[in-house]
C-alpha cells in the first residue's frame, strides 16, 4: 500500500468506512521506467517540458509553421482533429509528415491521439472506417467479451493510419439528462453496470496497441453546464463521488488504462479554492487520482482552450498550474494557435528556472510519457505506406461487430400489455420518418401484413391527422421516432395516437420517452440510427428475434415506475 499524504488522510476521514485503500499498479509499467529514465536523463529541460504537451496542428497537410513548431518545441504528442481529416491516405501521409519533421530534428516520435468514442464523437467518420454506435449500446448488450472486441476493433483501425492513443472511453456516468456535453456519450447511468464494460473496453483497446484514456475525471456526468463555454460545478463531497462517479474510473484504472483525462469542473466541497477546476487542483490530481486511487499512468488535461479555463485563467498560467497540480500532459486544444502553444511551453520552462516547479517534477512526468512510448512502440516509429491505407482499414473493418451489437443490445424497455411480438394476422400500421427507407425494407419484409406510412422529420398537423384516422382501423400502431426529445412535432404525433395500441421504437435517442404525455403500450430503444438497429427492431416487433438488451440509462422514472424498468438516480 502506498504511503498516504496529508491530503489523502483528510479525504479518508470523510470517506465511508468501506473505502478502499490506495492501490499499487500491477500492470507492468515499472519494468519500462528504468529505460525511460535513461532517455529522459539525456534530454534538455526544454525537451522534457515539450514531452508534457499534447498539441493540435491546423490543417489536412503539414504547414511550414507547423513543421517549424515541431522541430523547435518537440512536443510529446499531437491530437488529430476534424480539421486534419480528409481521406484515409491523406491522414496517413499527414501523420508520416509530422513524425518525419520531429524525428529529423532529433526529437522523439510523437504520440498521435484522436477522439474516436463511437456515436456522437467520431473524428474518423467516413468509410472505410467503421461507424461504431453510441457506447450505451455496448453496455446494453451486457456482453463484456463484445465490449472487449469493440475496443480492439476501434484500435485496429486507428493503428492502420498511425494513431497510438484514443481519447476514450468516456467514463462519466449519464446521470443528468440536462447535461449538454456528456449526454449520449456515456456508457450508462449505473456505475456497477458501466464499470465492467469500461474495464473490458480498455483491455480491448490496449491489447492491440492503442493507449486508452479514461475521461473526464472525476466525472462530468452530473453537471448541467458545458465546460467548453463555462465552468461547471459538481457540488458533491468526496464520499458522494466515491460512491458513484469514481467507480467506473477505478475499474478502468485496475484494467491498466494508460491515461486519465481531467475535466474542467469545480468541486467546491473537495477543493474550496474558488473556481479552481479539477484539472488544475492538486487535491484532485495528486491527492485523489494519483495517491488515493493509485493511478500510476499519464494524467492529462482536457483541452486548455475551453472557456472553463479561459474565463478564470490565462492559458499560459493555467499550463503552469496544471503541472504544479500533478498533470503529466497538457492538452492544448483544437483552437489554440501556435503562438499560444509556444507561450504555454515556455511558461512551464520558465517556472522551473524561477524555482516555482522543481525539475524533478518535470522528470517524473517526462519519464511516464516516454515509458508509455516505449511500451506501445512509439519510439520504434516507421512510416506507413499511404497507398495501402484503405486496404489496412478495410482489413480491420468491424461491420460484423456492429451488427452483433444491435442484435444483442436492442432493448424492449417495457411491454405493458405483452403485445409483442405481433403475429402474422395482426393488422399493423408502421409510421416512420420517410427518409429512413430501411424501415420500409426491414419491417416490410418481417411484417408482410404491415401497412407503412412515411412522415416528414417534423410532422405537420395534416400528417398527424392522417395517422390519427388510420390508427382507428388497425390493431396496433408502430411509430419510429428520431430524436423526438428535441422535435416537438414528433412528440405531438405520438401523443395524438391511442396510447393503448401504440408501440414506439426510438431508433436514435432513448430519451424520446421523456416527452410523451402518456406512456405508449410498449417502448423499444436501438440507441443509434444505424440500419442494423432498425432491422433488429423490426425483427423484435415481428418475432424474428428476441430483444436481448437491458436499459443502461435513466429514463422518465415517473413513467417507468410501474414497469420496474427505470434505473436508480441520485
Amino acid at each position: 500500500m502506498r504511503p498516504l499524504s496529508l491530503i489523502v488522510i483528510l479525504l479518508l476521514l470523510v470517506a465511508p468506512a468501506h473505502a478502499q485503500e490506495s492501490r499499487t499498479p500491477t500492470d507492468g509499467r515499472a519494468q519500462y521506467r528504468d529505460a525511460a529514465s535513461l532517455i529522459v536523463a539525456g534530454m534538455s529541460l526544454e525537451e522534457k517540458v515539450g514531452q508534457m504537451f499534447l498539441v493540435g496542428l491546423y490543417g489536412p497537410v503539414i504547414t511550414d509553421e507547423g513543421r517549424q513548431f515541431l522541430q523547435t518545441y518537440k512536443p510529446g504528442g499531437v491530437v488529430l482533429f476534424d480539421y486534419n481529416v480528409s481521406t484515409p491516405e491523406a491522414i496517413t501521409q499527414l501523420i508520416n509528415d509530422w513524425q518525419t519533421a520531429i524525428t529529423s530534428a532529433n526529437g522523439l516520435p510523437l504520440t498521435v491521439a484522436i477522439d474516436q468514442e463511437g456515436g456522437r464523437i467520431n473524428t474518423l467518420e467516413e468509410a472505410p472506417f467503421t461507424q461504431f454506435p453510441v457506447p450505451a449500446l455496448v453496455t446494453a448488450t451486457g456482453n463484456h467479451n463484445l465490449a472487449y472486441r469493440v475496443g480492439a476493433a476501434q484500435s485496429l483501425e486507428l493503428r492502420a493510419v498511425g494513431i497510438h492513443m484514443n481519447l476514450a472511453p468516456v467514463t462519466d456516468l449519464e446521470t443528468n439528462p440536462d447535461n449538454p456535453v456528456i449526454f449520449r456519450r456515456s456508457y450508462g447511468s449505473d456505475p456497477f453496470v458501466v464499470a465492467p464494460t469500461i474495464s473490458a473496453t480498455v483491455q480491448g483497446m490496449q491489447d492491440v496497441g492503442v493507449m486508452a484514456t479514461l475521461k473526464h475525471f472525476p466525472g462530468h456526468g452530473d453537471t448541467s453546464e458545458d465546460s467548453h463555454v463555462t465552468l461547471p460545478v459538481l457540488p458533491y463531497d468526496f464520499s458522494a463521488i466515491q460512491s458513484l462517479e469514481l467507480i467506473p474510473f477505478q475499474s478502468g484504472i485496475e484494467a491498466g488504462a494508460e491515461a486519465v483525462m481531467l475535466g474542467h469542473l469545480w468541486l467546491p466541497a473537495i477543493d474550496p479554492e474558488p473556481n479552481r477546476p479539477a484539472s488544475l487542483s492538486p487535491i484532485v490530481v495528486t491527492g485523489i487520482l494519483r495517491e488515493y486511487m493509485g493511478f500510476d499512468g499519464i494524467i492529462m488535461t482536457d483541452a486548455m482552450d475551453m472557456d472553463a479555463i479561459d474565463t478564470y485563467y490565462g492559458t499560459t498560467e493555467a499550463a503552469v498550474m496544471a503541472v504544479e497540480a500533478g498533470i503529466d500532459m497538457v492538452t492544448t486544444g483544437p483552437h489554440m494557435g501556435l503562438r499560444t502553444m509556444e507561450a504555454s511551453i515556455e511558461a512551464v520552462v520558465q517556472a522551473v528556472h524561477d524555482g516555482r516547479i522543481p525539475e524533478s517534477r518535470i522528470d517524473a512526468s517526462a519519464t511516464r510519457i516516454v515509458s508509455a512510448k516505449l511500451r506501445y512502440g512509439v519510439l520504434d516509429w516507421q512510416p506507413l505506406d499511404p497507398a495501402t491505407t484503405v486496404q489496412r482499414v478495410e482489413n480491420a473493418n468491424a461491420s460484423a461487430i456492429v451488427q452483433e451489437l444491435f442484435t444483442s443490445g436492442v432493448t424492449l424497455v417495457y411491454d405493458q400489455q405483452q403485445r409483442l411480438p405481433f403475429n402474422a394476422q395482426s393488422d399493423v400500421l408502421v409510421a416512420y420518418p420517410s427518409h429512413r427507407q430501411t424501415v420500409l425494407r426491414a419491417c416490410g419484409e418481417t411484417g408482410p401484413q404491415a401497412r407503412l406510412y412515411g412522415f416528414s422529420n417534423f410532422p405537420t398537423a395534416s400528417e398527424i391527422q392522417t395517422l390519427q384516422q388510420a390508427a382507428q382501423s388497425v390493431d396496433h400502431v408502430i411509430v419510429f421516432t428520431q430524436n423526438a426529445v428535441d422535435k416537438p412535432e414528433q412528440a405531438a404525433l405520438v401523443n395524438a395516437l391511442p396510447a393503448e395500441k401504440t408501440v414506439v421504437v426510438a431508433y436514435w435517442s432513448p430519451y424520446d420517452l421523456n416527452v410523451f404525455e402518456r406512456r405508449p403500450a410498449a417502448y423499444l430503444a436501438t440507441y443509434s440510427p444505424h440500419d442494423e438497429g432498425i432491422a433488429a427492431a423490426c425483427g423484435v416487433l415481428f418475432g424474428q428475434q428476441n430483444a436481448r438488451g437491458k436499459l443502461p440509462v435513466n429514463l422518465a422514472p415517473d413513467l417507468l415506475a410501474a414497469s420496474g424498468a427505470g434505473l436508480p438516480i441520485r
